[in-house]
């Protein structure tokens, strides 16, 4: 699918650790058009569940900035910025922020998404406009992860009501 719509070049970072984004990012990709990229931490997380929630935990706790896998290097070409990730502790993963403090985003336009077990967007989509200076936030979409695969008519409506898709 094309990266330019109407609005400009559009790039859809995620990253999954259950599948749910994913499947939010791919019904955006398939509405929105845009590249798709998935971004992960340099060191995974555990596979077992409470696992990495200890670990997001902590990190969240020391204000960590757990290392990228990789960096988007080309990030200048695009106009907007899809960025999804799971609610961990009412934030998104810290490597997330790493990810938006290591990249320039000044005058892009940042659209937000989350998964979640029930606790919605916490504190998140406020990170994100603390974080992303001179950018413009687009209002964020929490959907509850049991729903990822389900929620196309949600995002659809979304992505109209923000004006992304007409």
């Amino acid at each position: 699918m094309e990266s330019q719509n109407q609005k400009g070049k559009i790039l859809i970072v995620y990253y999954s650790k259950t599948g749910s984004t994913r499947a939010v990012a791919e019904c955006i990709h398939q509405s929105a058009g845009g590249d798709l990229l998935e971004i992960k931490p340099a060191k995974s997380y555990p596979q077992e569940y409470r696992a990495t929630t200890e670990i997001a935990r902590q990190e969240k706790g020391a204000n960590a900035r757990p290392e990228l896998a990789s960096k988007v290097n080309n990030i200048a070409q695009y106009d907007i910025v899809f960025l999804g990730y799971p609610n961990w502790w009412s934030t998104m993963p810290m490597f997330l922020f790493t990810f938006l403090e290591s990249h320039d985003l000044a005058g892009k336009t940042i659209v937000p998404f989350c998964t979640n077990g029930g606790g919605g967007a916490g504190q998140i989509f406020s990170d994100i406009r603390r974080l992303c200076h001179g950018s413009t936030i687009l209002d964020g979409l929490a959907i509850r992860s049991a729903n990822a695969k389900s929620s196309g008519n949600e995002i659809s409506a979304w992505l109209h009501r923000i004006g992304i898709t007409g």
